[in-house]
């Protein structure tokens, strides 16, 4: 897809991966319309990549349909929708509080389904747009102590595929992106560290240039870094070795 004079919606963008792709997606020329939670951080990013920020909460019911009607009006279109918007928790999974694991799959899930509902049938009129799914490793393999987390990265994934499907050779691409580590506020505010030695973690700018060149060239999947395509793959050939090894290793 042709980024330039495109028009983008990005969700997430107040920090991190969604905030780095603001400014990558303004840098190939696209109009971005940049969506938060944080009214001070959007300002940030208006002010660094010429953003036009909407401040949303997409927990709340019927903030999902107000924004994708907000930024289409803002646009005059939206060519392009970035699902980067995403909250964890970490802990055992029986000591996740039940509103908790309704506030993951509204902000994980069903905000991403909906909001691609809202924008993808102009895309196929226009025959013209692309869509880009913000999942993770932990949605091709499971994460101990990230159990729900895990698994609305694990339906997104599916929901990318199948959608990919169904809208091939209509004029619109979908772009899954499954990134390791990143060193953003994630982590701390899922309510653990990252410790971890191995894998290190990846700046977000990485991911974003990742992400750009995963829609210029049309690409289906975007691992990040490369290397982590090959932990599903040996998950789907060995499963068995797979599990000895994540018990032993993590």
């Amino acid at each position: 897809m042709e980024l330039r004079g495109s028009v983008w919606l990005v969700t997430g963008a107040s920090s991190g991966i969604g905030r780095a792709l603001c400014g990558s997606l303004a840098r190939e020329g696209a109009r971005v319309i940049a969506s938060g939670r944080d009214a001070g951080a959007l300002h940030e990013v208006e002010r660094a990549a010429g953003a036009t920020p909407i401040v949303a909460d997409l927990s709340v019911p019927g903030e999902v349909t107000r924004l994708a009607e907000e930024a289409t009006a803002t646009g005059g279109r939206v060519d392009g929708l970035v699902n980067a918007a995403g909250i964890g928790w970490a802990g055992p999974f029986e000591a996740q509080p039940p509103e908790e694991i309704e506030r993951l799959l509204a902000v994980n899930l069903a905000a991403p389904i909906r909001l691609t509902r809202e924008l993808l049938p102009a895309m196929l009129d226009r025959r013209r747009g692309w869509i880009v799914h913000v999942a993770s490793i932990a949605g091709h393999v499971g994460v101990q102590h990230e159990a729900v987390y895990s698994a609305t990265k694990a339906a997104l994934i599916a929901f990318g595929e199948a959608v990919r499907y169904e809208v091939a050779g209509r004029g619109v691409g979908v772009t899954v992106v499954a990134p390791g580590a990143v060193r953003t506020a994630f982590f701390e505010r899922r309510g653990a560290r990252y410790e971890r030695r191995f894998p290190r973690q990846v700046a977000p700018e990485r991911v974003a240039r990742a992400v750009v060149r995963g829609i210029r060239d049309g690409r289906a999947e975007v691992f990040v870094p490369g290397w982590m395509a090959g932990v599903p793959r040996l998950r789907g050939a060995a499963p068995s070795t797979f599990r000895r090894l994540t018990a032993r290793f993590g």
